[in-house]
């Protein structure tokens, strides 16, 4: 799953006991900062199907230090499209 608009101070411990209440988390993906090392706002979650869709339900548009989280189902690569770029 995508999740976004995540504050800088999250840690992969804050979301894991986050999307804990839903399910079992397989893994978590933050992007950070090079220099700085917090989070760029966003990241990815790997859990099971049902567990995930509930996740989801639960989560998205919440309230988390002012922010309001999106999550949703990542598409894969081949089924985003191209862009804007030239094909």
């Amino acid at each position: 799953m995508f999740v976004g608009n995540l504050p800088e101070d999250a840690s992969e411990q804050s979301i894991r006991d986050l999307f804990a209440e839903f399910g079992t988390v397989r893994s978590i993906r933050l992007t950070t900062d090079v220099f700085t090392r917090k989070c760029r706002g966003f990241g990815f979650v790997e859990m099971e199907g049902h567990e995930a869709r509930a996740a989801i339900a639960g989560l998205n548009g919440k309230n988390v230090n002012g922010k309001m989280l999106r999550v949703n189902f990542e598409e894969p690569r081949e089924k985003r499209g191209r862009g804007r770029g030239r094909y």
